[in-house]
């Protein structure tokens, strides 16, 4: 996993004289809130960097990395069934920043191709930054389409998981020398 965080790194410094921050501990936190069950998971394995001087981002999760459910079979769905993890082990969402960055902004707007499910949806996505002396703050709310991305749900849950699925995601970027 570090081995592409790293990439990443490289990938978004290599533009201009790059002032990157970045995370390999962010959390992704979802919740299905569907007639007959609301499903939670989460995952601290979030990973992703920014590039200040660009306003770039890129950032990913494995799947497999979440956790919670309401009981292991639950959990086995979700990674084989609908996200078939086999063929689709991450998802990412890389990007730009629309408005400048400076420390007096909170709120900003990430335009970027989120990737789930291998279906790539150009989302804007709006995000909380708060600027530290040598981190940034990040805090995000968002509804993910399960149609989206072409995840089906077999007619008998369609009362128990909802097809749109509230995500939020959050850590801190460390500035990285």
């Amino acid at each position: 996993m570090r081995l592409i965080l790293t990439l990443l790194i490289i990938a978004l410094s290599t533009i201009s004289k790059a002032q990157v921050y970045s995370c390999i501990d962010g959390e992704v936190y979802f919740i299905s809130e569907a007639p007959l069950e609301i499903i939670t998971a989460s995952s601290q394995k979030l990973q992703g960097a920014l590039d200040v001087n660009t306003k770039t981002f890129a950032f990913q999760i494995y799947i497999k990395s979440f956790d919670g459910f309401n009981n292991s079979l639950q959990r086995e769905h979700f990674y084989e069934n609908y996200m078939e993890v086999n063929e689709y082990p991450l998802a990412t969402f890389k990007g730009k920043l629309l408005e400048q960055i400076d420390n007096d902004r909170a709120k900003y707007r990430a335009k970027g191709i989120l990737n789930i499910h291998g279906i790539e949806v150009e989302r804007i996505i709006e995000v909380n930054l708060g600027f530290n002396e040598s981190s940034i703050d990040f805090y995000s709310t968002s509804v993910v389409a399960l149609e989206d991305h072409k995840i089906h749900l077999p007619r008998i849950v369609y009362q128990k998981i909802a097809e749109e699925i509230l995500v939020t995601v959050q850590g801190s970027l460390n500035l990285r020398e």
